[in-house]
């Protein structure tokens, strides 16, 4: 019989069968050279019907092809199999949705903490001497930083923000040590023996759309190597490129030599 016939008999369209025919699961019995019409026999319907129901259950291609030629207890067990496999998916999903709101609400208590955190050390910080910021420019900094924590909490985007562990001196160290030699990334300024950020602030080159940078400080001792230094510096260049998208991390150690030392980096 035809095509049509055929999918009329089992109750499906052509497509469903030429579908069938490209992936080798049930081929039709003729193929007219001339016309290129395809032609079934009445008996392959059988095999339709189990092609259909597997698909219907969830079960691979590759896994259809090896069970349609076993018997029907080979295949009933193969249905059996199913059944447990997506049993423990459902039942995997059900633990995931309990423990989700614990998760969710856990991690904006760490984002809440860690934004205290953070606006206390800016609220005890004066950026006046260091980038010569007045009142108002470093209020809208600190308004900025405030919002993108809100952000985070309303989102539940944990991505846009990485929240670890300070780590100690020699870890610290050595990602500092990591950043600076990374080949993936150019140096484009750099500025050794300094005393206030301010001094060179307006050297650093233009920053280019869409790019990513690292800004790496050694601070002699009598700076604070803390994290207000380091958002202090990332959204005072964030606000003088207020037109561009880009990508800033600010690591931040203590210098061996006494001096202040600065590297701006990108890729």
């Amino acid at each position: 019989m035809t095509i049509k016939d055929f999918a009329k008999l089992c109750g499906c369209n052509p497509q469903t069968l030429r579908y069938y025919d490209r992936q080798d699961l049930l081929k039709p019995v003729k193929v007219d050279d001339w016309t290129g019409y395809r032609y079934y026999d009445e008996e392959q319907a059988i095999a339709f019907v189990k092609i259909k129901n597997m698909q219907k259950a969830g079960f691979s291609i590759d896994e259809i092809k090896e069970l349609l030629d076993k018997d029907d207890a080979a295949i009933y067990i193969a249905f059996e199999r199913k059944i447990a496999e997506q049993e423990r998916q459902l039942q995997e999903i059900k633990n995931i949705q309990k423990t989700y709101q614990t998760e969710i609400t856990e991690m904006r208590k760490v984002v809440l903490a860690l934004r205290d955190s953070l606006m206390k050390s800016m609220e005890e910080y004066s950026p006046a001497e260091e980038f010569g910021l007045s009142e108002e420019e470093y209020n809208e900094l600190k308004e900025g930083l405030d919002e993108f924590f809100g952000k985070i909490v309303d989102t539940g985007d944990r991505s846009l923000f990485d929240i670890r562990e300070i780590p100690d001196r020699k870890e610290d160290l050595e990602a500092f040590k990591k950043s600076l030699n990374d080949p993936d990334f150019t140096t484009v300024y750099e500025n050794h023996d300094w005393k206030n950020v301010k001094d060179f602030m307006a050297e650093i080159p233009e920053i280019t759309n869409g790019s990513e940078y690292r800004c790496l400080f050694k601070l002699a001792p009598e700076k604070k190597a803390n994290t207000a230094f380091a958002n202090t510096f990332i959204g005072t260049l964030c606000m003088r490129n207020q037109d561009k998208k880009m990508t800033v991390s600010c690591n931040v150690i203590s210098s061996d030599d006494g001096q202040n030392h600065f590297w701006c980096r990108t890729k």
